[in-house]
């Protein structure tokens, strides 16, 4: 038998995670079986499960994806020898979640993750496991503006990244859940905060 291709391999993994997004946002998560997948990706059942076993694992492959863009556009950031002011790392961020918040992006889909992981042990370590690390992310950045001159001296880096992650699901529940909230909107109020009135 002529080995399989690393790129072949790939291409099919990458077809099923395609028909799983599919079927996601056309059902959602809680009412699409692996069979509907199966369907979608127009494959047979055993070439299939050579790939995924489970919903959980397939919702996972989804969610790495896009989160490893969200920690390529973080890991940037940090990178810098001085990093961006929080309005402008903020819209950069913003502008990346307006991706995912359409009828094909992941957040939508996270809604019903959020949901399912409350009763699904595996989901919620899963969805632990993934905001927590991203949450690290924040936190290392309000450090970097602390030490840039830009936060209070004693400001606490983890209290600080814990309400700028805030900001990224808050933003993306309004825009999924209201539809009337635009990045520059949002923005602007970031902006607003990030400059008080100086005292008179």
């Amino acid at each position: 038998m002529p080995r399989v291709s690393e790129a072949h391999l790939a291409a099919r993994r990458q077809q099923i995670l395609d028909a799983a997004r599919i079927c996601f946002a056309r059902n959602g998560f809680h009412a699409t079986s692996m069979q509907d997948v199966i369907s979608e990706a127009e494959l047979s059942v055993g070439a299939f499960y050579r790939y995924f076993r489970s919903k959980e694992e397939l919702i996972q492959a989804i969610a790495e994806e896009v989160l490893g863009s969200v920690d390529a556009l973080l890991d940037e950031m940090r990178a810098m020898d001085s990093p961006p002011p929080i309005a402008e790392m903020m819209r950069r961020l913003i502008r990346f979640v307006d991706l995912q918040t359409g009828p094909a992006g992941l957040f939508p889909m996270a809604l019903q993750v959020w949901s399912e992981s409350l009763r699904n042990p595996q989901l919620r370590e899963f969805v632990q496991r993934v905001y927590g690390r991203m949450r690290g992310h924040f936190d290392d950045l309000a450090r970097r503006q602390i030490e840039a001159g830009r936060l209070p001296a004693d400001a606490d880096p983890h209290a600080v990244g814990s309400v700028l992650f805030g900001l990224i699901p808050g933003y993306a529940l309004q825009r999924v859940l209201l539809g009337e909230l635009d990045a520059e909107t949002f923005l602007a109020g970031i902006e607003a905060l990030s400059h008080p009135p100086v005292s008179r």
